[in-house]
């Protein structure tokens, strides 16, 4: 069946460290699988939706437990590419609940960055509910970014609407070159899930009101802004609402910000307004933050319901 969700992007493998030894000093680490936009078709699949992923990963022990691990999750990867000239990219780091994470990244010349136009299939693409992207596929090359540019073009064509997270990571390029790949993809969000830093650095602008005006000038019809420990608040031009994070002890603060928009699409797809999407979406980040990994804590609808019962009984 025609995935609800399609999103794409590098998937790489993850060497976490044992929680809360510093990077420099660890001995122990656990494998998994990191990527943001991996992490957010996880989480939309354990909610309940059909998803697909595309991108390419290495013939190598870090790619096949990728797709393994996707597909276990019930994501569909059969428009992924296994190239067998690149490795699969690595991503090591720490975990701590107080202090800055430190993360190395291992991904130039990786098979995720190689990700070309042709590996985009734009009748699956058109047939689907929702696309879904973040910055960092078109960061990766230029290979890449025409790739990402080619998937929003044929969404847009099948009018299928698109949304988007900046996802900016400094490691990958300085802010001007950012703001150059991301401002045109803004042009073709119909909805925008971004930090609110990171879309102050785009548009130029500052505070929530400024900054979602210029998105929705500029095609949006909803932004969501996520303030971290803040909260979140979002508005299409002319309404606001605002959510409070959830308040749990947070282990390990990586994911959230992709558990977040499983959260949101979740229930954006589901006809739920706008302030109950806020409020799963919270809930969904809640989870993820307490466990350490990138997905591990990301909830099925059942515990995700559960969660948000408590959480509005607390609130009474």
């Amino acid at each position: 069946m025609t995935p609800e969700v399609i999103t794409f992007g590098e998937t790489m493998g993850l060497l976490l460290a044992q929680q809360g030894q510093p990077l420099e000093h660890a001995t122990g680490f656990r494998r998994s699988i990191a990527g943001a936009e991996s992490n957010t078709a996880v989480g939309l699949a354990r909610l309940g939706h059909r998803v697909g992923w595309f991108g390419r990963v290495g013939d190598d022990p870090f790619g096949r437990s990728a797709l393994r691990t996707l597909r276990g999750e019930g994501v569909d990867v059969s428009r992924a590419v296994v190239d067998e000239s690149l490795p699969t990219g690595l991503l090591v780091r720490d975990a701590h609940a107080h202090r800055p994470i430190e993360v190395c990244y291992y991904r130039s010349g990786s098979a995720g960055s190689a990700l070309r136009e042709g590996d985009v299939d734009e009748e699956w693409i058109g047939g689907a509910g929702l696309l879904h992207l973040t910055g960092i596929t078109a960061a990766l090359s230029e290979d890449a970014r025409a790739a990402t540019e080619r998937a929003v073009r044929a969404a847009r064509d099948a009018g299928v609407p698109v949304s988007l997270d900046p996802n900016i990571r400094r490691k990958l390029a300085g802010i001007e070159r950012w703001v150059e790949l991301l401002r045109p993809l803004t042009e073709h969000a119909d909805l925008v899930l971004a930090g609110l830093d990171e879309a102050e650095e785009i548009s130029g602008c500052s505070g929530e009101r400024a900054t979602a005006g210029w998105l929705l000038e500029r095609g949006a019809r909803l932004v969501v802004l996520k303030l971290g420990s803040r909260g979140a608040w979002a508005t299409d031009g002319e309404r606001e609402w605002f959510q409070r994070a959830a308040e749990v002890p947070a282990v390990d603060p990586v994911g959230a910000g992709d558990a977040f928009n499983a959260g949101f699409l979740s229930a954006h797809l589901r006809g739920i307004p706008v302030p109950g999407a806020l409020s799963e979406a919270a809930t969904v980040a809640g989870s993820v933050v307490q466990i350490p990994g990138d997905m591990d804590g990301l909830p099925d609808s059942r515990l995700r319901d559960l969660a948000v019962g408590e959480e509005q009984v607390t609130a009474r």
